[in-house]
């Protein structure tokens, strides 16, 4: 990378919230949220020219740049860099920065990105956040939260996860740096930045966000959000899905692949004869799932439950699972197991929600069964009637 200084001579840093289409030659300073390294053929020779794209943030906003003949050693994801005469033009109704062959580029000292103070960014409710928002503080409860291991490249992560709520709303939430936080706890959060996950929008922590316990006094109490009603299937197609939703229905179907499953001892994504999408042949781990379908008489949704829940519906364990492999060494019996135990049953699940073209699917945080509401003895019937009939 070059490592030549801007001239005195340069223009003075522009903002990337103050960036406007008909920009040109401004100077910049930033930090990489991703970069990704391509070849583009040209159709003029069919010569090959490298360019790297990605994510650029400065703590006020962020957008996507495009870097024509990189440096050959590449960009590390968190460089900051200083960057002079990029030009700004718009893609797809969104502003974009390009380095060519003009510009100049040095990696900077993250020192020298000025920090926002949290009074300085103005205070924004939760249900108005959409993707790429940046430059903003906000006053939430965390609804819920739990810790997931993740695979970063070759590195193993842990990444906290949940949901935190406002009196406009409830959004998903990630957190790359532990805080320690608890649920019920009011923050006030500055120095996120919103990125999309199953199509809605999630806010992304890492350590450069600052979080402060406050009172929350003005929030909605736990209660609230714990107690929520329950939504209509039919609801969620509109909404394209929602989080920490809540859905009552009965499961009417059970879609493979369900019970015994195999996955990757490094992503964890299924296996298929043994095989990864993303690491070959690998030996694969034993889980339980359980894919159900469920529904409301508005409509239906897929029920994404985990080995926990799959243990809790099917009245067995993994382990139990795994022993009956000696003497039934046909595990599709399992999944014909699991569809007898819950076909029927109405079930009560909270979690998140997406939709795709393929529907609503349900990524649930709880399942609970809902006891069947009993009918009245005939003797309360024929009271009852007595009291409307003339």
């Amino acid at each position: 990378m070059s490592s030549t200084p801007p001239e005195s001579s340069a223009p003075s840093e522009v903002r990337l919230k103050d960036l406007r289409r008909t920009d040109d030659g401004i100077a910049l300073l930033a930090r990489v949220v991703s970069a990704n390294r391509r070849e583009i053929t040209r159709k003029s020779d069919g010569g090959r020219r490298t360019m790297l794209s990605g994510i650029l943030t400065d703590g006020t906003a962020s957008v996507r740049f495009t870097w024509w003949d990189p440096p050959p050693e590449g960009v590390e994801r968190g460089t900051v860099l200083r960057a002079v005469n990029a030009k700004v033009r718009e893609f797809q109704g969104h502003l974009e920065v390009s380095f060519d062959g003009r510009s100049r580029v040095a990696e900077a000292s993250p020192l020298e990105l000025p920090a926002l103070a949290s009074a300085e960014l103005p205070r924004r409710p939760l249900a108005s956040l959409r993707p790429r928002d940046e430059g903003f503080s906000l006053e939430a409860r965390i609804v819920r939260i739990g810790e997931k291991n993740v695979t970063v490249g070759d590195e193993r992560r842990v990444v906290y996860e949940g949901v935190l709520g406002d009196a406009s709303g409830t959004l998903a939430f990630s957190c790359w740096t532990d805080f320690r936080l608890k649920s019920g706890e009011a923050l006030r959060i500055s120095g996120g930045y919103i990125g999309s996950f199953r199509g809605r929008p999630q806010l992304v922590l890492d350590e450069r966000a600052q979080v402060d316990r406050i009172s929350g006094a003005e929030l909605p109490g736990p209660e609230r959000f714990a107690n929520a009603p329950p939504r209509s299937i039919a609801d969620l197609e509109v909404s394209a899905g929602g989080v920490d939703v809540c859905v009552e229905g009965i499961v009417v179907g059970l879609s493979p692949p369900s019970g015994l499953v195999y996955r990757c001892p490094t992503c964890r994504r299924q296996t298929q004869g043994g095989l990864c999408r993303l690491h070959g042949r690998v030996e694969g781990e034993p889980d339980l799932r359980a894919r159900l379908v469920l529904d409301d008489g508005t409509g239906s949704a897929t029920v994404q439950a985990g080995r926990a829940d799959t243990e809790l519906l099917g009245g067995f364990t993994l382990s139990e699972l795994l022993g009956r492999l000696r003497s039934q060494p046909d595990p599709s019996r399992f999944e014909e197991e699991l569809f007898e135990r819950t076909f029927g049953e109405r079930l009560r699940v909270r979690g998140d929600a997406s939709r795709d073209d393929f529907g609503v699917s349900l990524y649930p945080s709880k399942i609970e069964r809902v006891l069947p509401v009993r009918a009245p003895p005939i003797e309360e019937l024929e009271r009852r009637l007595k009291e409307v009939l003339p």
